[in-house]
């Protein structure tokens, strides 16, 4: 009978075994795990920010300690690198029309409402490289997962916090941008250093009032 019992306990221990292995292997292989391996890669530190179109395994992070940009795509398995300054821009679309944009050199376009938007919320990223002008996040319909947002009215604000973001990193760049509402690479990782012009510079400096706009 202890044999018996010895048998079933070493059959359940072995079963809970696989189950964790399993679960730690599926945690390991999740779309926003592989996408911030990647990031920490390709920008040799931490990332400052980064934002996920969940369920399409793209991705965007930015670090000032390194002066990088990287864009990445399936799930990590593609990757640009751009260096800070071939930052040009940012445009909020909402069911194809643009409601915000911050570009280097032009009057920031303020978000004007934080919902509305029936059909697709997309973020689109501008560069200064011929190659690869461009990057687009769908943040919205995007899969339901840990981290997503539930509705477009969270994706509209998280896509307005990085439009704030890249109007400060612009404007400490040297590309300053107003305040007022206007009138109406594939697997190639990019090297180059920025002017030393954001060593103590805070990017996210001042968005508070972003957030309130776009609740």
């Amino acid at each position: 009978m202890s044999e018996w019992l010895r048998l079933v306990l070493l059959i359940g221990l072995g079963g809970a075994g696989v189950t964790l292995l399993a679960m730690g292997l599926a945690r390991y292989l999740a779309e926003d795990q592989r996408l911030a391996r990647t990031f920490r890669q390709a920008l040799g530190a931490s990332a400052d920010a980064s934002l996920i179109a969940h369920g399409s395994g793209r991705g965007v992070a930015l670090s000032l300690a390194a002066r990088r940009v990287v864009t990445a795509w399936d799930a990590g398995g593609w990757h640009m690198v751009y260096p800070l300054d071939e930052l040009l821009g940012a445009e909020l679309d909402l069911d194809g029309v643009v409601a915000a944009r911050a570009m280097r050199g032009e009057p920031r376009r303020l978000l004007d409402r934080t919902s509305g938007a029936e059909q697709e919320v997309r973020l689109r990223l501008l560069f200064d490289e011929p190659k690869h002008p461009d990057f687009e996040l769908v943040l919205w319909p995007i899969k339901a997962g840990r981290g997503a947002p539930n509705k477009p009215r969270e994706a509209i604000a998280e896509a307005n916090r990085w439009i704030a973001r890249v109007e400060t990193l612009l404007r400490r760049t040297g590309g300053a941008l107003t305040l007022a509402k206007p009138a109406d690479r594939p697997a190639t990782v990019a090297k180059a250093s920025l002017v030393e012009t954001l060593e103590e510079a805070d990017l996210f400096e001042g968005h508070e009032d972003d957030d309130e706009n776009a609740r």
